[in-house]
């Protein structure tokens, strides 16, 4: 069958509507009408070819939620009607280690809600920025939050597990001093994470302006990372840091501020490399710099269902999608709090 959709025919040219396949639901697969989309940052890296290997033509969108409309024949957990959604994974080999771990994100063969390799035309998937997709049962995901939440819950597939994945294993908890660097899509989903599993959460921002916002998101302190004394006053009191800011910057700066054995995880994605930082900050505590990819089925489903529990959702702006490109240009300019969701009933107009 043929839907709309909006994508991009190069890396130069605007979004526009497109008329898109999808296939006909196989005996394991769900076919979803989507809701409601959000906008991340990996969606303008990929789409305007600043990431290597982008497939045209490209719908972006991989923080998918909306209702089942049918099933194949042996879907046996999900049903027509069901609230559901799609993160950034539709495929894996599903026999590696990693998959037998339910950690399909690191499987060598994951396959990306778009542009990763599928038999479905036009030879790449397909993300989206679409009125329906159809993914097969094993990386659909239950939503138990109330339906007036869920364009607010729409990020939570990729900004809300990026943020719970290194937190959880990491183990942050109650007794745990947590840094949260940057305060947008990623960060303000760190903030409220680490906040609702018990850490004492401090807020790095480069803006003055933001402290009030921090606050208000859950975070119990807040340090302007600009500000030379107010770093210093930081200095080795951090079990751990997220890091989401995908620009590059001087990581030696908060790595100082980590205690004995700390760790600072990278999960933002910088189109060019951080400056590389001192190995003494490293070596004289035992101190180490990881990075941590979205999350696993299993691992995102336990996010879904704890947010559900504690009544969290991404802080959005809803858009039609002819508002797509200008959303971009917010975005490049910080201009969104925190996300920007796709209204996917207006594609049909």
């Amino acid at each position: 069958m043929t839907i709309k959709a909006w994508g991009a025919h190069a890396g130069d040219q605007p979004l526009q509507p497109l008329d898109i396949p999808r296939r006909a639901p196989g005996a394991h697969d769900v076919r979803i009408d989507i809701a409601y989309c959000g906008v991340c940052h990996s969606d303008i890296h990929q789409v305007r070819s600043e990431w290597a290997g982008t497939l045209y033509p490209c719908v972006p969108g991989h923080e998918i939620v909306g209702r089942v409309a049918a099933v194949g024949a042996q879907v046996t957990d999900f049903r027509v009607g069901d609230l559901v959604g799609v993160g950034c994974i539709v495929d894996s080999c599903r026999q590696c280690a990693d998959c037998g771990e339910g950690l399909e994100n690191y499987c060598d063969h994951m396959v990306g809600t778009y542009n990763g390799p599928t038999a479905d035309a036009p030879g790449h998937t397909l993300g989206g920025y679409s009125q329906q997709i159809v993914v097969h049962e094993r990386y659909v995901l239950r939503i138990r939050h109330p339906e007036a939440q869920l364009a607010a819950v729409a990020p939570l597939l990729c900004a809300g597990i990026t943020t719970w994945s290194p937190l959880r294993h990491w183990q942050v908890g109650p007794g745990h001093t947590v840094g949260v660097v940057g305060i947008g899509g990623l960060g303000h989903m760190g903030i409220k994470l680490a906040h609702a599993l018990g850490a004492h959460v401090v807020a790095f921002t480069t803006s003055e302006s933001k402290r009030a916002a921090a606050r208000a998101l859950g975070a119990d302190e807040v340090v302007v990372s600009r500000n030379a004394e107010e770093m210093k006053a930081q200095r080795r009191r951090f079990d751990f840091i997220l890091n989401t800011v995908a620009m590059p910057h001087d990581l030696d700066a908060f790595l100082a501020l980590l205690k004995r054995d700390g760790t600072m995880a990278l999960v933002g994605a910088p189109a060019t490399p951080h400056p590389s930082p001192n190995v003494f900050n490293l070596i004289m505590k035992r101190r180490a710099i990881a990075g941590s990819m979205i999350g696993g089925i299993p691992e995102t489903q336990e996010m879904l269902d704890f947010c559900a529990e504690h009544g969290i959702v991404a802080d959005i702006e809803l858009i039609r999608a002819d508002e797509i490109n200008a959303a971009y240009e917010r975005m490049l300019k910080g201009d969104v709090k925190y996300r920007f969701v796709i209204d996917n009933a207006s594609m049909a107009g």
